[in-house]
């Protein structure tokens, strides 16, 4: 079976970390589910308005929200039971990532793309 990851705040802008992260995951051949509320395609691929409508089981979660959005998740987030919560740079606060780790959530502060061994600059806007 393929490793799954969501996508918060995918999107369609490619120059945004929230497109760089489709493409790297989609390249390594994990299977993808971007999430944004007004979004229907993003590289090719269905969105999900919430990650209550993405299929089960889920590897790993990646954020590319401000935190503040990120702490009205974390109950859709805990319910879909992902093995790994990964705040990207910006979508962090200690307050988040406290109530993240309180829920028993795997939160991992760090960049989601370089923790699979590539790098964000490797995809352009093109």
């Amino acid at each position: 079976m393929a490793e799954t990851i969501v996508i918060i705040g995918a999107s369609s802008d490619r120059r945004k970390f929230g497109n760089k992260a489709v493409r790297a995951y989609r390249e390594l051949g994990w299977t993808v589910y971007p999430v944004h509320p007004k979004e229907t395609e993003i590289e090719g691929l269905q969105v999900f308005r919430s990650i209550r409508d993405v299929p089960r089981p889920i590897q790993r979660v990646s954020l590319y929200v401000l935190p503040i959005v990120g702490m009205t998740l974390l109950d859709d987030i805990a319910a879909a039971k992902p093995e790994e919560v990964f705040f990207n740079p910006g979508s962090e606060s200690p307050e988040l990532v406290e109530k993240a780790l309180a829920m028993g959530l795997n939160a991992a502060v760090a960049c989601s793309i370089v923790d699979v061994g590539m790098t964000p600059g490797r995809f352009g806007a093109e």
